[in-house]
């Protein structure tokens, strides 16, 4: 699907009526049905823009972008915008996730419901908050390829993975121990032990990491290999980074629950719509492999134009605009570079704006 295709189809869906019947709070069901200066599609919309500032200061700067004006227009009051949002389901937004193939609730969890997406085909790279008895059995069980990160710091963790440290192999393929009969009932994984291969691999700054897999052909996929397929989920990393920083996850509208889910499933499906606008932006500029376009400054770009293109104003326009100018701003991209971080205080906002 092409970009313009992808947020016309965005634009579609925030007015059906689908999304309409899946918006509306179970206690407000006839929330929306009529007109008002914050609509649905406005609402929901604003909430994708990544908001970072005070509620007043992006429903301005939202109804301006949409006028296409520089000068702050004030259409609704943050009052009215928190009347909106409190008749805003909890699905609402992560449904619009799910549909650009996104997750939500627990990691462990929300991992488990989208395991049917995988096939034999693919490889599942994990760190080392997923490693579980359950997930290896109910991954061998789906005839999933998986690689797992799993020593864990002193005593805790799988107590064979702790004799494989001690032991100095490069490679072993162990037992775990059968999934705990709760588990085995819940997941509806096997109950019996699953035998795993465990690779010892060095980080370049000297640490010593294990990963776990159910790829045991030595020949096809040898112990060092592994070293190259673990960082890849760096990105992963950088996408939490953005998350936390440049879309500042913790600064949320609201402190009620149903506030801030809406806000990290829409600061979600915001990095998203970033990262694939990104993507178009540097195969149409054909740029060379290691050069990177700016996030950063992709969310600086971009945001101005989100109000019309969520709501499907000039879309293929607005989106060569964006194209062409995020594709003058790149980095160099260098293999295994390490900088590591100094110890400092973390610059995102703190979840509410009061210190308790």
């Amino acid at each position: 699907m092409s970009l313009n295709s992808l947020f016309g189809d965005l634009a579609a869906r925030l007015h059906s009526a689908e999304f309409l019947l899946h918006a509306a709070h179970p206690d407000h069901p006839s929330a929306f049905t009529r007109q008002r200066k914050l609509p649905l599609p406005a609402l929901v919309a604003l909430m994708l823009t990544g908001m970072r500032k005070s509620i007043q200061a992006e429903l301005d700067e939202f109804f301006a972008h949409l006028n296409n004006q520089a000068q702050l227009v004030r259409k609704v009051s943050a009052q009215a915008f928190a009347q909106a949002r409190a008749k805003l389901s909890l699905s609402a937004i992560p449904l619009l996730n799910d549909w650009l193939h996104s997750v939500h609730e627990s990691e462990r969890q929300m991992l488990f419901e989208h395991l049917d997406r995988l096939s034999g085909r693919d490889l599942l790279l994990l760190d080392r908050g997923y490693p579980a008895r359950w997930l290896v059995a109910a991954l061998n069980q789906r005839g999933i390829p998986f690689c797992m990160r799993v020593e864990k710091s002193g005593n805790s963790g799988f107590a064979c993975v702790r004799e494989f440290l001690r032991s100095g192999l490069v490679e072993q393929v162990v037992t775990l121990r059968a999934p705990e009969r709760r588990d085995v009932i819940d997941f509806e994984c096997p109950s019996a032990p699953q035998t795993v291969r465990l690779v010892r691999h060095i980080a370049p700054n000297g640490q010593v990491r294990v990963l776990m897999t159910n790829l045991f052909d030595a020949v096809r996929f040898p112990a060092g290999s592994f070293a190259d397929l673990y960082q890849q989920r760096w990105r992963i990393e950088e996408g939490f980074k953005r998350l936390k920083h440049r879309l500042n996850l913790e600064h949320v509208s609201g402190l009620s629950q149903l506030a801030m889910v809406q806000d990290v499933a829409a600061k979600v499906l915001c990095d998203h719509l970033q990262a694939l606008t990104a993507l178009s932006a540097h195969d149409n500029a054909d740029l060379s492999q290691s050069a990177r376009i700016n996030r950063a400054y992709m969310h600086t770009a971009l945001k101005p134009l989100l109000p019309a293109l969520l709501l499907g104003k000039k879309v293929a326009k607005l989106l060569r605009m964006v194209l062409r100018l995020v594709a003058t701003h790149t980095y160099v991209h260098q293999e295994n570079l390490s900088k590591p971080r100094k110890p400092r205080p973390k610059p995102h906002k703190y979840m509410s704006q009061k210190h308790w």
